[in-house]
């Protein structure tokens, strides 16, 4: 077991790279002598990167991931688009090839998430699509006490289905309101059905969690997604001239309702890019992480690239118990 050489702070172990006993090693028949070490690597380290495993086809990757005891997920109250490729087997975000995505931990804007994540690499990009990753337990300690202190209280998500986000009958995996609604009394989400089919939802989320089994506490939230900050200036004044302030596709506060300043965020990314693991990507590549004990992002890429996710062992925070109202 060892660190692969990758671009990133000093002292990180991401990720932990595994390797096989033989050229060619089948990844299924190599998971007994693995677990251990895998378990233990997440534990410490939040990932692992399996390479030069034989993993032939999507399917073996998907036994891979299941073999941990957990059914995979599916991907419910989306934020970004992405097709399933087959039961629990999704693309990864299909976003433009130019476009970066930031760092963030899977569906950290929900009260539930995936503990475990795992991508693998189908095909490489001619140039750049890597997938970065960073602790989030350093990132937590590198963001300012005050800021920590004030996410801990919790956040506000706001969102508004229409033309200029995705739309809610994608997001929800149905065109049926009543559905909708029934998922919103579940997960803790107040909504409101807007003019000409629109939707608006508010959810309370933490910002950060404690590990359950770790005990380490990690910033854990996708606020500096959300934010309007997280605009291009252009778009975000062309979007407030026409919608409004309060009506932007996407927005969050501080779970009572007060604005964020643009600044938190600037200190925000700066210590996500402080903390930024890159590896570049070889085909048949396994990578694993801990979702809540590391974060990952895209670079933008050249070139036909695909890279398959899988997700499984729902938890959630106990921080917020309101009921959703419509």
């Amino acid at each position: 077991m060892e660190r692969y050489e990758a671009g990133g702070p000093a002292g990180t172990e991401l990720p932990v790279l595994l390797s096989p006993r033989h050229e060619g090693q089948p990844l299924l028949r190599a998971l007994p002598e693995l677990r251990g070490r895998i378990d233990a690597a997440l534990a410490r380290a939040g990932g692992v990167l399996l390479r030069g495993f034989q993993v032939d086809t999507v399917d073996v990757f998907k036994a891979f991931a299941a073999s941990f005891g957990h059914p995979l997920l599916s991907y419910e109250f989306a934020s970004t688009p992405r097709s399933a490729v087959s039961s629990g087997i999704y693309t990864s975000t299909e976003y433009p090839a130019h476009q970066h995505i930031p760092l963030h931990n899977e569906q950290a804007y929900t009260r539930e998430w995936p503990m475990k994540i795992w991508f693998h690499c189908v095909k490489a990009a001619q140039s750049g699509g890597e997938t970065p990753i960073a602790d989030s337990r350093a990132i937590y300690r590198r963001i300012a006490p005050a800021i920590r202190e004030r996410f801990a209280q919790g956040l506000m998500y706001v969102r508004n289905f229409g033309e200029f986000d995705v739309p809610w009958q994608q997001v929800f995996g149905t065109g049926e309101r009543a559905r909708v609604e029934a998922y919103c009394r579940r997960a803790g989400i107040r909504w409101e059905w807007l003019p000409d089919d629109g939707l608006r939802t508010l959810q309370r989320c933490q910002g950060v969690e404690r590990h359950p089994l770790t005990g380490d506490m990690v910033w854990f939230n996708q606020a500096h997604l959300f934010h309007v900050s997280a605009l291009d200036p252009d778009v975000r004044e062309s979007l407030e001239d026409l919608l409004g302030a309060d009506h932007m596709p996407r927005n969050v506060y501080f779970a009572d309702g007060s604005a964020i300043d643009d600044g938190v965020f600037d200190e925000v990314r700066q210590a996500l890019a402080a903390e930024t693991v890159i590896f570049p990507w070889r085909e048949g590549d396994v990578l694993m992480l801990d979702n809540m004990l590391a974060a990952h992002a895209r670079t933008p890429y050249r070139g036909e690239r695909k890279v398959v996710v899988a997700m499984a062992e729902p938890h959630g925070t106990s921080m917020f118990n309101d009921a959703a109202a419509a």
